[in-house]
């Protein structure tokens, strides 16, 4: 039996970092697939996760995973294809170093991703982002990173990854203008330009941070980094706090991705040009954006504008007379 740490070890801190060149966001997403896949089987064969060997990783163990992560844990088949995404590519790694089990490895490979339904786009109104902004209080400390997090989230689109690991060092306060410099997904970097409202909000968090011993430009009461989690409970928490007086909040769930989804929405009806969308948003091709257009409803109602339908030939149908007898008689 191999045990399989050692192995996972080097897969992590070596061949993805450093002979991949994958992101650090992509090194994380990863060790927490097997973080979860282990703590599953640990329960499982009633063993400590460190004693795993890696012959138990064969195809019917990985399959019983992902039914798990889809009925105990809740988990939409987009995070079960992301778990098992990182799956393979442990796989893969351990084609050259195990040889001698390319058969187990193979049939772990050929577990195919499950296709998943393609949703309607949740996004905020205009209305409701507002409320949510109004939600922190702005005369405490925390109010006021929450206001500039939500404000850089809902103007800049940033992924939540991308909002949280945001460097001190990567904002600059020019003029009337606030400068970020995003380090994006599959390591793409761009430059965002946002107004001189969002530099207030910023400036006035910068003002009140302190200084702290981690580079992250939002951090938590203790001066860490905020983490995902953090900002997901921060967002809930506000979102219930603005649906108080924007009834329609409590209809949606409000998810870093909806504020994201909202800045995509608002750039495209303000410039109504889906290639401006993908540059603000940072997508690697415009085909991941086109799922804005099918969201607008603008774009809809243009279209019925300028479409003519064609014409039907007037007339009503009349029934025979042994159809109308039929009837009768019935």
């Amino acid at each position: 039996m191999t045990p399989v740490a050692p192995h996972i070890t080097t897969w992590l801190r070596q061949w993805l970092p450093v002979d991949r060149g994958m992101s650090p966001h992509t090194c994380d997403s990863y060790a927490y697939a097997f973080m979860l896949l282990f703590s599953h089987m640990a329960d499982k064969l009633e063993t400590a996760p460190s004693d795993i060997a890696f012959e138990q990783l064969d195809a019917p163990a990985i399959l019983e995973f992902l039914v798990h992560l889809q009925q105990d844990r809740g988990n939409s088949g987009r995070s079960r294809n992301a778990r098992l995404a990182a799956i393979r590519s442990f796989m893969r790694f351990m084609e050259h170093r195990k040889p001698d089990a390319l058969d187990q490895i193979r049939r772990v490979l050929a577990i195919p991703s499950q296709r998943v339904d393609v949703d309607v786009l949740c996004h905020l109104d205009p209305d409701e982002a507002q409320a949510l902004l109004d939600a922190p209080d702005p005369r405490t400390r925390s109010g006021t990173r929450d206001r500039a997090m939500l404000h850089m989230a809902l103007t800049g689109g940033l992924r939540v990854s991308e909002l949280v690991g945001h460097h001190l060092n990567e904002v600059e306060l020019r003029g009337r203008y606030l400068d970020l410099r995003i380090r994006g997904k599959g390591r793409k970097q761009r430059v965002l330009t946002l107004w001189k409202v969002v530099a207030d909000s910023v400036r006035a968090w910068l003002a009140v941070r302190g200084t702290t011993n981690v580079p992250e430009l939002f951090v938590n009461a203790r001066g860490e980094a905020l983490s995902r989690s953090g900002f997901e409970y921060i967002l809930r928490k506000h979102a219930k706090v603005a649906s108080a007086c924007c009834p329609s909040l409590r209809r949606k769930r409000v998810s870093p991705h909806v504020l994201r989804h909202t800045c995509a929405m608002s750039v495209l009806r303000a410039t109504g040009d889906i290639r401006k969308v993908a540059l603000w948003l940072g997508h690697a091709s415009i085909q991941t954006t086109e799922i804005y257009l099918s969201a607008d409803p603008i774009e809809r109602l243009e279209t019925l504008e300028a479409v003519v339908p064609p014409s039907l030939r007037p007339g009503t149908f009349s029934p025979p007379d042994q159809l109308i007898a039929e009837l009768q008689r019935r």
